[in-house]
């Protein structure tokens, strides 16, 4: 558990990387957002997280997570359940809230960064690659 970095992976490196070279403007791991945002497009209020796979359940099955020992199962619903309030809270102050996968940077980071562009915009995102999502509240 030590070895994982809560800061500068490789994925996050790469998405900073492609906004910088697009001319984005961006803080790292902000602390005066909710949740510290990974990146955060403060004047355009978009707070943008690069998320693991595994660690946030995503593509999880039910089959899967009941196989985990309770441990790790209890572990991965706390990380998912505090990515809801956070998206709430965000959202409350404001914010567009964009969740990307480590796997979605390493298949698509063109496509990821588009994303962030045009919610930087403010302008509609059609559709998203697998693994980015914009988190709306629920209804």
């Amino acid at each position: 558990m030590r070895r994982i970095r809560r800061k500068d992976t490789a994925p996050e490196l790469a998405l900073r990387r492609e906004l910088t070279r697009r001319g984005l403007r961006y803080r790292v791991d902000y602390a005066r957002a909710p949740g510290r945002p990974d990146v955060a497009l403060v004047g355009r209020r978009v707070a943008v997280f690069v998320d693991g796979e595994f660690w946030h359940g995503k593509k999880l099955s039910a089959e899967r997570l009941s196989e985990m020992p309770e441990y790790w199962r209890r572990k991965i619903e706390r990380n998912v359940e505090r990515d809801a309030r956070v998206n709430n809270e965000l959202h409350a102050l404001g914010w567009t809230v964009i969740r990307i996968t480590d796997r979605a940077i390493g298949r698509d980071l063109g496509g990821a960064v588009d994303v962030v562009e045009r919610a930087a915009a403010h302008l509609p995102v059609a559709t998203t690659p697998d693994g980015v999502d914009i988190c709306e509240l629920p209804s």
